[in-house]
C-alpha cells in the first residue's frame, strides 16, 4: 500500500492500515455531511460513549478500505473485514486516543494536493 496515502495502527495483535478512499469518503459525507463536518462532530459529540462509537465507526472504515482492495486484487485469498465490534473488543479508550492520531494522518494524506510551482516566471501571476 502507498505509504504517502495511509496510517497504520495495531488493533490486538494485528496491524492494520487506514486508507481514505474516494468510496469512504462518500461513506463519511453521508454520515457528517463532508469531511469538512467531521472533525467537528467528533469535537462535538454529546456524550463519551457517543464520541467512542463515532471513533470506532472511522477506524473501522479506514481500517476496511485497504482489505477491501486487497480482496479486490487477491480473490483467491480474501482476507476478513473488520468490524465494530471486534475493534472494540480489542481496543482500550487509551488506544483510541492514540488512533486518532493515524485516523487525522490518513485523512490528511488522503485528501493532500501536490502544488507545484510554476517554473516560467512568465506564467506565473503576479498577485
Amino acid at each position: 500500500m502507498d505509504n504517502e496515502r495511509t496510517a497504520t495502527i495495531t488493533i490486538g495483535d494485528e496491524e492494520y492500515t487506514l486508507l481514505l478512499t474516494t468510496k469512504a469518503t462518500k461513506e463519511i459525507a453521508g454520515r457528517y455531511g463532508g469531511l469538512e463536518n467531521l472533525g467537528e462532530k467528533l469535537m462535538k459529540s454529546e456524550n463519551f460513549e457517543m464520541a467512542i462509537g463515532e471513533i470506532v465507526w472511522l477506524i473501522t472504515l479506514l481500517a476496511n478500505q485497504s482489505i477491501l482492495i486487497h480482496n479486490l486484487k487477491n480473490k483467491d485469498a480474501p482476507k476478513e473485514l473488520l468490524t465494530e465490534d471486534v475493534v472494540e473488543l480489542l481496543t482500550t479508550p487509551l488506544d483510541l486516543a492514540g488512533y486518532k492520531t493515524a485516523i487525522t494522518e490518513a485523512l490528511y494524506k488522503g485528501t493532500k494536493r501536490n502544488v507545484e510551482s510554476e517554473k516560467d516566471p512568465k506564467n506565473a501571476q503576479v498577485g
